[in-house]
């Protein structure tokens, strides 16, 4: 048995020290997690803090033979779903959304980019943070596991307690709603959109699972 199931064990049996001990373990990452889901670090620190309260007080139904740190992740995403219902969330994402049109890429700051350039970049972020506003819960939260925190489908089906298929639905209309919402603030505001064109060579052979 692994330290972790071990320390899981313990908790379920009421060893308050060993539960202290998951938390040093899986804290970065939930945290890490809770600010993608979040965008802020006051609520961050706030999710993260709720999910070891969650986890805490689920222990009893938790099978050990499953993966605690998956586990702590779907508490993590259905705290933030709860949370985003009651309030308009105010963030944006960062990684490359691939389309069928094409990708729309992590904006990286250039040492070499033109001051027109790196104001186009900040207008393009400003409208994906708008953009995102606009998603349902649900869909930023798979487009967080996916893009940001790079799980596979299958991961994130078994974390979500979803069919494969479903996620997979979710994902792509995820991207799809990001794109439309981003082609409609760029038509409103006068925008171009430098980084929503076709992908030649830069398209992945397809999708992994």
């Amino acid at each position: 048995m692994d330290s972790a199931k071990l320390l899981v064990k313990q908790s379920q049996q009421g060893n308050t020290r060993a539960f202290e001990q998951l938390i040093t373990m899986y804290q970065d990452r939930v945290y890490a997690m809770s600010y993608q889901l979040t965008g802020n670090r006051a609520d961050a620190e706030d999710l993260a803090q709720n999910v070891f309260i969650k986890a805490y007080r689920s222990l009893p139904t938790f099978r050990n033979e499953a993966d605690f740190g998956t586990w702590l992740y779907r508490i993590t995403v259905n705290l933030s779903i709860n949370e985003k219902r009651k309030k308009k969330p105010d963030v944006y994402l960062d990684n490359p959304v691939q389309t069928q049109d094409g990708e729309m890429p992590r904006m990286v700051v250039s040492d070499t980019e033109s001051p027109e350039e790196a104001y186009e970049k900040k207008e393009f972020r400003d409208m994906i943070r708008e953009a995102l506003g606009e998603l349902s819960t649900e869909h930023r939260a798979v487009l967080v596991l996916r893009e940001m925190q790079g799980y596979s489908y299958d991961e994130i089906a078994v974390m979500l307690d979803c069919s494969l298929g479903t996620i997979k639905s979710r994902i792509n209309r995820a991207r799809l709603t990001l794109k439309k919402e981003i082609t409609r603030l760029a038509t409103k505001n006068g925008s171009r959109l430098p980084y929503l064109k076709k992908s030649n060579n830069s398209h992945r052979g397809g999708e992994k699972g």
